[in-house]
């Protein structure tokens, strides 16, 4: 007998999808139902087995949205085409691997982890062994305790980065075809932190500015600090942020390729690389002044309870969104003790209420763009309907958000700071041009859900801000005669 002719036992997590379904349902349990996980200490010890049968009970998951290995895929479909038998054996709960059965529709049998037996590693060989027989099966892994199975196995299929793997698989069995999957690199790591991300945090320096300390070199060094600790804290939050929306980011044309969604990052590897930015962001702060980390925390608590709950909430999820952004402009503050404007913090909050908005206008354009009735936003709470109202409101804020900066301008702290305060009413026009932009654009269906992702690639946003930098240069130099 061929190795064509033998049953093809197909392993699923990290082999025929590019996850594990024990992290997927506890990363669901933990953003949907975390007072579930208060019994995860008695379910671990009725042993791994019970464990992945609560969590699996606790969740639903789309099957259909699951990163499969394409290229696995394909071959599968190809081997059942030609009649070979193909048998989906996983130590992933029943339950769910019934799912990805029925959902594919390719396997003839299914084995997996039921309630009490936990069907991975040694035992996983041991049932093949005396259901196929010795040599009487090929199977397809992707994880160095998968050799244990084909020490056994007439061939292997092995899935994976791991050159090595391959080689140690031909040393017990015959090597039937291997799928090569790319390892983490450098770039998928970046993607992943959203280093991109981090000219939000430019709004920290904002203080320093606005304050006229930036020849300081005391204030720089502790504004740039501050830069750095919050852009760690703020790129383990964005994992955070990711790992809830797996499903959502699944089901979205392009977010469907984040590092996480795509499977080209494992959730372990996402939650470990959380921690160490977390850790790393907590050794910084110690060289900053306590307010600073008080705003920090507030803005990590705040940025928790959004991934886990608020950016569900019509309206609060803007709000909290505004705040967020301010609260950037807060830190930068208080990392060179200053205190920030009533006057900026105001009109912090209302442009990036305008923000916020474009940002969900975005995202229902797009929506409305597929299907033209009133449909709801997949992890939000809004409707395709909303589309008119909030561009009114959007609208709205970012006007309020310029009325603001002119009374500002007006502002008897200003004559205090500027040569020529007057100057700066030319800042007016270029925040009406920028914001009109923008609403514009988003209209238009031109912006990628993230406003300031587009500005980043926007050249007359950067015209805009090299204007505006020069327009307060101006300001704080230049003497006009009246």
């Amino acid at each position: 007998m061929s190795h064509h002719e033998s049953p093809l036992i197909v392993d699923l997590d990290g082999s025929l999808i590019r996850t594990d379904l024990l992290y997927e349902s506890f990363v669901r349990t933990l953003f949907t139902r975390p007072w579930a996980l208060a019994f995860l200490p008695l379910w671990l010890f009725r042993g791994i087995a019970y464990l992945k049968y609560r969590l699996a009970q606790a969740i639903d998951i789309d099957v259909s949205a699951l990163p499969y290995n394409s290229s696995l895929l394909e071959f599968l479909r190809e081997q059942k085409a030609q009649g070979r038998s193909l048998v989906l054996c996983t130590g992933a709960n029943e339950g769910l691997a019934r799912e990805v059965m029925d959902h594919l529709g390719i396997f003839d049998e299914i084995y997996a982890t039921g309630i009490t037996h936990n069907l991975t590693g040694e035992r996983k060989a041991q049932f093949l062994r005396e259901r196929y027989g010795e040599r009487g099966f090929s199977y397809v892994g992707n994880e160095n305790r998968d050799l244990r199975v084909w020490r056994f196995a007439r061939s292997a299929v092995v899935v994976g980065s791991s050159r090595a793997l391959a080689e140690n698989a031909a040393q017990v069995c015959q090597l039937e075809n291997s799928f090569p999957t790319a390892a983490p690199t450098l770039s998928i790591y970046l993607r992943q932190v959203r280093i991109h991300q981090w000219v939000k945090n430019l709004l920290l320096f904002v203080p320093l500015v606005t304050s006229h300390q930036f020849l300081d070199a005391e204030a720089v060094t502790a504004a740039l600090l501050a830069f750095v600790c919050f852009g760690l804290c703020a790129s383990a939050t964005y994992i955070i942020n990711d790992i809830a929306d797996l499903d959502s980011d699944r089901a979205h044309q392009k977010k469907r390729w984040r590092p996480l969604a795509s499977g080209m990052l494992s959730i372990r590897a996402g939650l470990l690389l959380c921690c160490l930015l977390l850790l790393a962001s907590g050794v910084l702060v110690t060289f900053l002044p306590p307010w600073f980390g008080a705003v920090l925390f507030l803005y990590l608590v705040t940025t928790l309870g959004y991934s886990f709950l608020l950016k569900r909430l019509q309206t609060v999820d803007t709000v909290v969104l505004a705040g967020l952004y301010t609260t950037r402009i807060l830190a930068g503050a208080a990392a060179i003790g200053v205190y920030p404007s009533y006057w900026l913090l105001a009109f912090s909050m209302f442009v990036f209420l305008c923000l916020a908005l474009v940002k969900r206008i975005s995202e229902i354009y797009r929506k409305q763009g597929a299907d033209e009735t009133s449909l709801q936003i997949r992890g939000r709470g809004y409707f395709t309907s909303d589309l008119p109202v909030l561009t009114s409101l959007a609208s709205a804020a970012g006007m309020v958000s310029i009325l603001v900066f002119a009374m500002y301008v007006n502002s008897a702290e200003v004559m205090g700071m500027y040569r020529s305060p007057m100057i700066l009413w030319l800042a007016c026009p270029l925040f009406a041009y920028w914001i009109i932009r923008m609403l514009v654009m988003a209209s238009r269906g031109e912006i990628d859900e993230d406003p300031i992702a587009f500005a980043i690639k926007d050249k007359r946003s950067w015209i805009t801000g090299l204007v505006l930098g020069l327009v307060l240069a101006a300001a704080s130099t230049m003497t006009i005669q009246g």
